[in-house]
């Protein structure tokens, strides 16, 4: 009996001290800590998006190159399929996109990011690229849910788009939609930023894909309770920035974006945003 409580102890002993030496569980709440303070200190960016959303009940793809400096804002965009080119550079004295348009009918046009056109059947406009509307979305979604972090769940890490990365779930099922009254001179998008609700999902459920000005007031819109229902975050582990984004509503997945060749402050050239750059087709 002494020599079984010896060796009992002896073991539980050696368990205690294993535990005490493991790492710590890995934190959601650290790990988007951590994503924060890398999207805060990006200057330059290039990476390739892949993209699929949900305009309406059908999907569209895409794959687009982007290049983008933060400060001050410059953005040039191309559809890898070639059909399009977007030049913006906030320091220019019109503030407005150059887009080439390389199939028919062959147009090259000056827009307003934020205007109507350019706005059709897309999720987010052109100031939404990069990853600083992404670190603005998962805050959304901890201001908006009272039980915040608590939602998200770590799941381990998992090679994505060719990166080992850690995946991070966040879920919560009370997500729903409720009653809003349009107050005076108020706008789907504002709407939807005052309440810290996804753009997209309230436009969808009201009809308001394609109407960007002021609703009338008194209207009562369906918006939801939450910026989502569930979403799945790719953090590669060492640049500590989502590779793939996935969000869900009610109805399943409405939008995902999957990012490779991605470079982190590596320098532009000084031709970088000037649509007489050589490589570019303005």
């Amino acid at each position: 009996m002494r020599f079984r409580s010896f060796f009992f102890l002896f073991f539980t002993g050696l368990l205690v001290a294993f535990r005490s030496l493991s790492p710590p569980a890995v934190s959601p709440e650290k790990l988007l800590g951590q994503m924060y303070d890398s999207i805060k200190n990006i200057r330059t960016l290039r990476q390739n998006v892949h993209a699929i959303e949900r305009i309406e009940k059908t999907y569209s793809n895409s794959v687009s190159e982007i290049k983008l400096q933060t400060r001050p804002e410059k953005v040039y965009f191309r559809g890898l399929s070639k059909d399009v080119e977007i030049l913006y550079d906030s320091e220019k004295p019109e503030v407005k996109a150059l887009i080439k348009l390389h199939t028919f009918p062959y147009l090259m046009l000056n827009l307003d990011p934020r205007g109507n056109l350019m706005r059709k059947n897309q999720h987010y406009t052109i100031h939404e690229l990069g990853y600083g509307f992404i670190g603005k979305s998962v805050a959304l979604t901890i201001n908006k849910d009272r039980d915040g972090i608590k939602n998200f769940t770590y799941r381990g890490k998992a090679v994505k788009n060719g990166y080992t990365c850690h995946l991070l779930e966040y879920e919560n099922t009370n997500y729903t939609y409720v009653n809003y009254t349009v107050r005076d001179k108020e706008t789907a998008s504002v709407i939807a930023y005052e309440l810290c609700v996804n753009d997209y999902l309230l436009r969808y459920k009201n009809n308001l894909l394609n109407d960007f000005g002021y609703l009338k007031k008194g209207t009562v819109l369906k918006v939801p309770t939450l910026y989502c229902k569930k979403a799945m975050v790719f953090l590669e582990e060492k640049m500590m920035l989502p590779v793939s984004l996935s969000l869900y509503d009610d109805m399943g997945l409405f939008e995902s974006y999957d990012y490779t060749h991605i470079q982190i402050n590596k320098p532009f050239q000084a031709d970088e945003f000037d649509r007489d750059n050589d490589a570019y087709d303005f």
